[in-house]
């Protein structure tokens, strides 16, 4: 697969090669990466557009809960599969959404009588579970890389 595809498109070609061409009938957990790859991919163009406009981030916290039952799906599925680092990253992934949905709706934050906010920790923790979650998916990239094209046999890939 040429790593230039964006995520809908990988999707696409797991779902081609999962039912028209049984080309990857060896590892059914690929199905679980194919609706991965489209719904996030999906999701994160809608959320950068969104966010590029301006627009509110509400949207963003009804859309972490259908998003947290993908990430539970996954977890399952990529653990059951005995992909211990993919389902690593699903688990990350669903406290993602989790924190993206107290962030989203603002739950926690009080308003004083100056008007002023206190901290949104639901977004202190999105920011630092972007950081853990992006570090272990770009741990995963460079060992499955250097596994597949230099011989290397790092953990997780």
């Amino acid at each position: 697969m040429d790593g230039r595809l964006l995520p809908v498109p990988g999707g696409v070609f797991l779902f081609v090669g999962l039912t028209w061409f049984p080309v990857f009938t060896s590892n059914k957990a690929l199905y679980m990466a194919a609706l991965a790859f489209s719904a996030y991919g999906i999701h994160w163009f809608a959320m950068g557009w969104n966010r590029l406009q301006g627009a509110d981030a509400r949207p963003n916290g009804f859309m972490s809960i259908p998003f947290i039952i993908i990430s539970v799906l996954g977890l399952t599925v990529f653990f059951r599969a005995g992909a211990w680092p993919v389902g690593l990253l699903f688990t990350g992934l669903a406290l993602v959404y989790v924190a993206e949905f107290f962030a989203s709706f603002k739950l926690g934050v009080r308003v004083g009588v100056d008007g002023r906010e206190s901290t949104n920790m639901g977004e202190k923790a999105l920011g630092l579970l972007h950081v853990v979650v992006g570090l272990w998916l770009m741990y995963l990239t460079v060992a499955t890389t250097l596994d597949i094209t230099s011989g290397f046999h790092l953990p997780g890939a």
